[in-house]
């Protein structure tokens, strides 16, 4: 009777399988409900993101849909965040089974992670900082999850007082724009005439209160002492924190591009985003605690996507926060398979590599770099971007040509860097084609900014590789234990046995 599906538009069921969504993780909580429930659950809560999917290849014209903006980039962040989400409790049915906060689990998540898609959609600020906060506190209960353990307790009291912090200074930021521009609506709100209404040094004081706002979740220096603690939290937790959570900075900058470029808040975001990028590294190097190598990780690269957001290049960070957000999800999945064996590392470190192939990299990276900057348009961020890919060519040819023994490995080498460059031109397109119409292109801060950028990276890597090959030195000992002393867990945040675990009996069941 009906031969189309016009009688309900995308938006519509998209919303409406939302709400489903969240009803079925609600359901969950009744204890008469049987945990096999749990597995039709899953079933329901991929529907949206397969509905964002179609909307983004079907339907990515901007529209307005209640207080929600439909674009490209809505439809891209919601499919991501949903996606994310939906693999983190397919992956948890098994892994947690038998935990006594099973349901209570899934229903947090679920939860977390829908209001979390919902915010990156509402053009109306009031619904954005309300799914934004819900989406905080769902993250602080989650790490609360087993809120019998007194470690885990700290853990989220530390997170829970960052994200407060955290939500008011975006708060502030929210209603000083909205009373000076009249608007709580962001697209009224970055028009030419609205920002105008801004004095220079209203401009400066809102920019600097987002800056507030995104370097806690980001965990960025001084402030990254929540996300190295947090890793007491089960590893699925840490897992859903890179959907749209910890790499929200970018985000949000993103929504508010006009407002943030050409502002000396700039400047200050590159510099604790450079700083940031360094400790992250260094406590990556330094620790053993996989789980810890890999919050490392996460400082230093969401340092680099607030340095993007700094230079102007949204886009670039809005592609960095989709794919790091996959990739680093991925690896905390897959900790525990994780072992490094002495007959691995002993048979990596005996690889030598062709003094003559390590020139051919470092000749081939610089022509690339080169041909780059030739044709881009000469923005700053360009020629960042040019310096870093010209680097990374060198180094994946280091990789997959200098340290091959023999023409067999390194032809297999040369296909892996053919297959690797394939993919990385196709992706990156990808994302330019889909999101260049629907975020803001940044105003460039001076070309001094991003020389002083590479003097810092650059000053980072020389010390690095002079410490790497002067171990026994004393600023080699200084700097490895003030970075360990960094990263690992303050006094009252580890226990040798949780004592919870000798509570009695019964509060140990497992939930049926």
């Amino acid at each position: 009777m009906i031969n189309n599906l016009d009688f309900i538009s995308l938006p519509t069921l998209f919303f409406i399988l939302l709400t489903f969504s969240v009803l079925s993780g609600l359901i969950l909580l009744y204890p008469r409900i049987p945990l096999g429930f749990v597995r039709f659950h899953t079933g329901i809560i991929i529907l949206p993101p397969i509905i964002a999917l179609f909307a983004l290849i079907f339907n990515n014209e901007r529209t307005m849909f209640g207080p929600f903006r439909l674009d490209s980039l809505s439809w891209l962040l919601a499919m991501f965040v949903l996606t994310i989400g939906f693999i983190v409790q397919r992956y948890s049915i098994r892994y947690l089974f038998g935990d006594r906060n099973y349901r209570k689990y899934f229903a947090l998540l679920t939860l977390t992670t829908v209001v979390d898609s919902v915010a990156w959609m509402s053009d109306d600020l009031r619904f954005l900082l309300i799914c934004w906060g819900a989406t905080l506190l769902g993250l602080t209960l989650l790490i609360r999850l087993k809120k019998e353990w007194r470690v885990a307790r700290k853990s989220a009291n530390l997170s829970g007082l960052l994200f407060a912090l955290s939500w008011l200074s975006l708060l502030f930021a929210i209603i000083w724009l909205s009373q000076a521009t009249g608007h709580w609506r962001l697209l009224h709100i970055l028009t030419e005439d609205s920002l105008a209404q801004l004095a220079s040094w209203e401009k400066t004081c809102i920019n600097l209160l987002l800056i507030g706002a995104v370097v806690i979740p980001a965990a960025q220096w001084p402030l990254q002492r929540w996300l190295l603690e947090s890793v007491v939290a089960p590893t699925p937790i840490s897992a859903v924190m890179h959907a749209g959570i910890v790499n929200a900075g970018g985000i949000i900058l993103t929504c508010f591009a006009p407002l943030f470029s050409g502002n000396i808040a700039q400047i200050i975001l590159l510099v604790l985003s450079s700083i940031s990028v360094l400790i992250g590294t260094g406590i990556m190097l330094v620790q053993v605690d996989y789980k810890r190598q890999l919050v490392g990780s996460t400082i230093a690269q969401m340092g680099f996507m607030l340095i993007q957001c700094a230079l102007g290049a949204y886009v670039a960070a809005i592609t960095h926060a989709v794919l790091h957000g996959l990739f680093k999800s991925t690896l905390f999945l897959r900790a525990g398979t994780v072992i490094t064996t002495e007959k691995s590392v002993s048979k990596r470190s005996t690889q030598s590599s062709t003094f003559l192939w390590v020139i051919a990299g470092g000749v081939l990276g610089t022509l690339i770099g080169i041909a780059f900057w030739l044709t881009s348009h000469g923005e700053v961020y360009q020629f960042i971007s040019a310096v870093i890919l010209g680097w990374s060519v060198s180094i994946a040819w280091k990789q997959f040509m200098a340290f091959g023994k023999g023409p067999i490995s390194r032809l297999v080498g040369f296909l892996l860097f053919a297959g690797t460059s394939i993919v990385f031109s196709v992706i990156h397109n990808a994302f330019y084609n889909l999101l260049h119409g629907a975020v803001n292109q940044g105003v460039q801060p001076p070309i001094s900014a991003a020389i002083w950028l590479l003097l810092i990276l650059l000053l980072g890597h020389i010390i690095g590789a002079w410490l790497s090959h002067n171990r026994s030195t004393v600023a080699y000992a200084v700097i490895y234990l003030w970075l360990l002393r960094l990263s690992e867990p303050q006094n009252g945040s580890v226990e040798s046995h949780p004592k919870y675990l000798t509570q009695s009996r019964d509060s140990r069941r497992y939930v049926r």
